[in-house]
């Protein structure tokens, strides 16, 4: 599990690519971040480190991940949030988040809103009727609040802080960003289906 609350970017350092998988290596910087087995979350998606050593991590990512994220599209010198998961003892700055994205959403604008950055995001529609209007999504591993919510998307708004630890200062209009919608929203849409379905 995680917070949301991103640590800071890792560079993408190589991208293997294994008959539809991919190991993917990244750098953190100075010293060992993680042992074999321990899982972190990049752009939002849970990894398994399966390769270590002095600021450099391993991970497989296999073709549903591919799929449903953005992680096929990294390439050698790219930019990634990353957050290790969380201990029993840590506060949750953010809000609950698996690291299991539900889908991906696509930046329509970004632009200036006083002193924060305004960011515009489509999604599918059954991904946009399970986010809330001043409730939880995480973009890209960000614990985030969506303002201004439809079936077809919803816009956050970037403080500075939030830019200077994150990807977002080089996200884009067009860049495909990872959506994973609040866990207990799932579970609410999916009792409410069941007992529907069960009429």
């Amino acid at each position: 599990m995680f917070t949301g609350i991103v640590e800071g970017t890792a560079t993408v350092r190589s991208v293997e690519r294994r008959s539809g998988s991919i190991r993917l290596s990244v750098g953190f910087g100075k010293g060992r971040i993680a042992s074999i087995g321990d899982s972190i979350a990049l752009n939002g998606v849970c990894l398994t480190a399966v390769n270590c050593r002095p600021g450099m991590v391993a991970f497989d990512v296999v073709p549903e991940t591919l799929r449903r994220t953005n992680l096929g599209e990294l390439q050698k010198g790219d930019a990634v949030n990353f957050e290790r998961s969380m201990k029993s003892s840590d506060l949750i700055g953010g809000h609950i988040v698996a690291g299991h994205i539900d889908g991906t959403g696509r930046i329509v604008s970004v632009g200036r809103d006083g002193g924060s950055v305004r960011m515009v995001i489509s999604v599918p529609p059954e991904i946009g009727e399970m986010i809330s209007d001043k409730g939880f999504v995480a973009v890209d591993g960000a614990s985030l609040t969506p303002a201004e919510v439809s079936r077809s998307g919803f816009t956050i708004y970037l403080i500075p802080q939030t830019l200077e630890r994150t990807v977002f200062k080089e996200r884009r209009k067009g860049d495909l960003v990872n959506i994973e919608v609040d866990i207990f929203a799932k579970y609410v849409k999916k009792f409410v289906e069941g007992r529907l379905k069960g009429r």
